[in-house]
C-alpha cells in the first residue's frame, strides 16, 4: 500500500487542511505495507474459518424475511471512490427507500434475526471480501455513505488517504451510536452536526498516530468491546 503521489490525489483532498495528514502517512511505507498483507493474509485465513458459519447466517438471513442476503449499500473509500459494500441484511428489504442512512437502536426496519447479528457485529463478516479485494481494512475509518461524504469539512477528506476499516478507535467508542441517536428528532441532522465531528477527531487522530502496531491494538480492543457489549 503506497499513499499516491500529491498531484494525483483529488481536487477535494489537495486542501491545506489534509497536507499534514498526507506528510505523516507518506513517512511511514513499512507500516503501510505490513497493513495491506496483515488484511491479505488474514482476510483469507478468516473467510475459511468462517465459510460454514457465514452459510448458516445467510440460511437463517433467507428463513426470517424476504430480500437478498447482503446489503450492498454504495460507501466511499480511499481516494473518494465509491464501492458497495458487503453486510449480511439486518433489516427489511429496501429499508434504504423508506428511511434514513444511519439506523437507530429502535428501528422498526431490523428484522429479528438482524437485531441478533447486529448485537455482536456478525453483519459485518461480509466484509471480509471487501479486506481482500483492497477497498476495506481491517482498521480504518468507517466507510460512509455518499450524502455524508458530500457533507465533509476539508479536514475530513485526510481519512480518504486510507482504505475505509471494518473497526476503529471511532467505532469502539460509538460503539452504541445506534442507541444514542434513538432520541433524536432528526435522525440525518443529528448525526452529521453531532455525532460525526465527534468521530472525525477519533478518525484524525488515529492518522496522525498512526503505526501497524496501533492498527492491531485497535483490533483486540474491538474484540474486547464486543465481548463487553
Amino acid at each position: 500500500m503506497i499513499v499516491r503521489k500529491w498531484e494525483k490525489l483529488p481536487e477535494c483532498m489537495r486542501a491545506d487542511e489534509v497536507r499534514p495528514y498526507y506528510d505523516i502517512l507518506r513517512k511511514k511505507p513499512v507500516s503501510l505495507f505490513f497493513k495491506r498483507a496483515f488484511d491479505i493474509v488474514l482476510s483469507v485465513i478468516m473467510l475459511i474459518l468462517c465459510a460454514l458459519p457465514m452459510i448458516i447466517i445467510a440460511i437463517l438471513i433467507k428463513c426470517d424475511s424476504k430480500g437478498p442476503v447482503f446489503y450492498r449499500q454504495e460507501r466511499v473509500t480511499t481516494y473518494g471512490k465509491k464501492f458497495r459494500i458487503h453486510k449480511f441484511r439486518t433489516m427489511v428489504n429496501n429499508a434504504d427507500k423508506i428511511g434514513t442512512a444511519v439506523t437507530v437502536g429502535s428501528d422498526a426496519r431490523i428484522t429479528k434475526i438482524g437485531k441478533k447479528l447486529r448485537g455482536v457485529r456478525l453483519d459485518e463478516l461480509p466484509q471480509l471480501l471487501d479486506v481482500l479485494a483492497g477497498t476495506m481494512s481491517f482498521v480504518g475509518t468507517r466507510p460512509e455513505a455518499v450524502k455524508y461524504v458530500e457533507k465533509y469539512k476539508p479536514e475530513y477528506y485526510a481519512t480518504l488517504l486510507l482504505p475505509a476499516g471494518i473497526t476503529s478507535e471511532a467505532s469502539i467508542r460509538y460503539k452504541d451510536e445506534d442507541t444514542l441517536l434513538n432520541a433524536a428528532d432528526d435522525v440525518d441532522r443529528v448525526y452529521v452536526e453531532e455525532v460525526l465531528p465527534d468521530k472525525m477527531k477519533w478518525n484524525l487522530e488515529s492518522i496522525r498516530r498512526f503505526s501497524f502496531g496501533r492498527d492491531v491494538l485497535t483490533m483486540f480492543r474491538t474484540v474486547i468491546a464486543v465481548i463487553h457489549k
